[in-house]
């Protein structure tokens, strides 16, 4: 005789907002439990009591839990004591941080709901980098490169992709070109403004075994391509291109995580992008 399946609990969620943080908090806790048949209900943007009774009438009738993350105080108080009143379990997943943040910062929150998703300008324009940057990658797109806020040049591996697309998400247009051995960069580079352009540089080894690594996960073979002697001529390739170009900065990455190394690019050009000094404080 089969079993007869487990009723499934109800969890009611509620939020004043989106309620992506408390989804995101109920299926983490969730995943503790994978013996369990649940059903999840979001209800978003809560603003007034009435739409708080009509959950709760929900929540009372399925034996249900209450998880939510209200930032008014008003609508917190009010869940809290109906659901005290209505005897129905609840989670309150943001006010005592709320609390203990005010005490700690000896401040009162906005108690704003949305605050966190905010749909502002500076929102569009990070959107607006990602795509150029994603469009400006590995030397494509030339002609606009002079719209860039900063463009980094390298010989292949020497992580100018994933820094462009750390930079971009915090609001810069990057564009990155590889330096190749013996051919010379594209002539649009040399039309840029020279402080806008960072030359990276690693030790040798280091290239030769990131470049060994990267060719043994796409299991292929580049005669070349990780050659310790090659690798050293393409770097000494690129080291006389920097010193031909005075006004371009240079950059050692060995062996450095990328927000380091974002953190110095920055630092580098301070001052010298009109764009820059709105940016940097949202990343140093």
């Amino acid at each position: 005789m089969e079993k007869t399946p487990k009723k499934a609990r109800h969890i009611f969620v509620v939020s004043d907002a989106t309620g992506e943080t408390a989804e995101r908090m109920t299926q983490a806790a969730l995943s503790q439990f994978t013996h369990t048949r649940t059903v999840v209900t979001c209800h978003r943007y809560i603003r007034n009591k009435q739409q708080l009774e009509d959950i709760l009438i929900k929540a009372k009738a399925e034996n249900g839990l209450i998880l939510y993350t209200l930032v008014s105080d008003d609508i917190r108080k009010a869940l809290r004591e109906r659901t005290v009143a209505h005897e129905i379990p609840a989670v309150d997943l943001m006010g005592p941080l709320l609390t203990t943040m005010a005490g700690f910062l000896r401040t009162s929150p906005q108690s704003l709901p949305g605050l966190l998703h905010k749909v502002d300008t500076e929102y569009f324009l990070r959107i607006e980098a990602v795509q150029f940057t994603v469009k400006h990658d590995d030397g494509q797109n030339l002609p606009t490169i002079d719209q860039a806020d900063i463009i980094l040049v390298g010989a292949s591996r020497t992580a100018k992709t994933p820094l462009s697309m750390y930079l971009a998400h915090y609001g810069f247009k990057v564009a990155n070109i590889p330096i190749i051995l013996n051919l010379p960069p594209p002539r649009d580079l040399f039309l840029i403004e020279p402080s806008r352009v960072v030359g990276l540089l690693i030790d040798p080894e280091r290239l030769m075994e990131v470049r060994q690594a990267r060719l043994r996960k796409l299991k292929q073979s580049v005669t070349g391509y990780a050659d310790l002697s090659l690798v050293s001529q393409e770097l000494d390739y690129c080291r006389e291109l920097y010193n031909q170009n005075r006004g371009w900065h240079i950059l050692d990455v060995t062996g450095r995580a990328v927000e380091e190394v974002a953190s110095d690019i920055l630092s580098i050009l301070k001052g010298n992008n009109p764009l820059q000094s709105q940016k940097s404080k949202s990343i140093s």
